[in-house]
């Protein structure tokens, strides 16, 4: 049985319902020859969420990505330091001592999973910051994903892989040349480096990485290219990697006065019961209000875990839309 059989067979109601029918959305908007649009906040790479993303990217079921900064440098983090990572399944149980042990070992947790301070931070900086430091000297300017695209180029980093590159998803999106939005990026431990490294005067300006509201202006862009075909938005989380992208159409809409079609789908996957005014983002209809979906918008808010939730959406698209892709 495939998981898209399954899934047909036994998700019924409530949320399984929710999830099968954003499922079924994201495969329709496909065969309409329409493109995705995914936002991932949380801590979704150290997840390893890239192991059933990349395989959505390399079958072109997704065309863009928007994202925090600390998951765009954190899928690399894990392709090249895997093995010195440490899971701690009893995570629940720590005591304030044992998370000082921790830190004391260079042990960075993320709910059950230790990042390594030395091994995949640190050393991540010393490669990026050559980078850094040559476009300063050139006077160039990127975008933060454009550099970590740049990192995946350098023998040392492709020589250090530590899991099947086919799991990373920073990988498969760099195959595919897609774009991706970082707002916020200074909120994410690279984007905490870079600022020390021009407060410490070993980059001359912040202005070697590319502002927000570039960022803002470029989505722009992409959008009006992009939307002579219908565009989904499937988000993971709240916060800014949702709140960010989805904007663009009401900026364009209404402070550019210039035509382009609504979101064609939307869904979230967040385990943070959405409601008005809340962090993990408003309901879809108040988002009626704003300019960026219409009442006949298909829908979906799955409140549940989305590393349980988003591999089964993506293997379900990835299979529902073998024949027609």
């Amino acid at each position: 049985m495939t998981v898209k059989q399954f899934m047909e067979e036994n998700f019924k109601h409530f949320n399984a319902a929710a999830c099968l029918d954003a499922a079924k959305g994201w495969s329709q908007l496909i065969k309409q020859q329409g493109k995705m649009f995914l936002t991932l906040a949380g801590a979704m790479s150290t997840a390893e969420l890239g192991i059933s993303l990349s395989q959505l990217i390399r079958q072109d079921l997704v065309h863009a990505i928007c994202c925090t900064g600390a998951n765009l440098e954190e899928d690399l983090f894990n392709l090249v330091a895997h093995t010195h990572y440490q899971r701690l399944p009893h995570y629940r149980y720590l005591t304030a001592q044992d998370e000082l042990q921790l830190l004391k070992q260079g042990m960075n947790r993320v709910t059950d999973t230790c990042i390594p301070e030395e091994t995949a931070i640190r050393r991540i900086e010393k490669e990026i910051l050559t980078l850094w430091k040559k476009a300063d000297k050139d006077k160039a300017r990127y975008f933060p994903y454009e550099f970590l695209y740049q990192l995946l180029e350098e023998t040392t980093i492709q020589q250090s892989y530590e899991i099947d590159p086919h799991h990373s998803w920073l990988l498969a999106a760099k195959e595919k040349n897609l774009p991706i939005w970082t707002p916020g990026w200074e909120d994410s431990t690279l984007g905490n480096i870079f600022t020390s490294h021009v407060i410490s005067k070993d980059l001359s300006h912040h202005h070697i990485v590319k502002s927000g509201t570039e960022q803002m202006e470029t989505l722009a862009h992409w959008y009006k290219k992009t939307s002579s075909a219908p565009i989904g938005f499937f988000q993971i989380g709240g916060g800014i990697a949702g709140d960010f992208p989805i904007c663009v159409v009401p900026m364009i809409r209404q402070d550019l006065n210039q035509q382009v079609p609504l979101w064609a789908y939307f869904c979230q996957i967040s385990d943070s019961i959405t409601s008005f005014g809340s962090y993990s983002g408003a309901t879809p209809n108040e988002k009626i209000t704003w300019g960026k979906l219409s009442p006949s918008t298909p829908s979906y808010v799955i409140e549940s875990d989305a590393s349980i939730v988003a591999p089964l959406i993506f293997r379900y698209v990835c299979e529902a839309t073998t024949s027609f892709t």
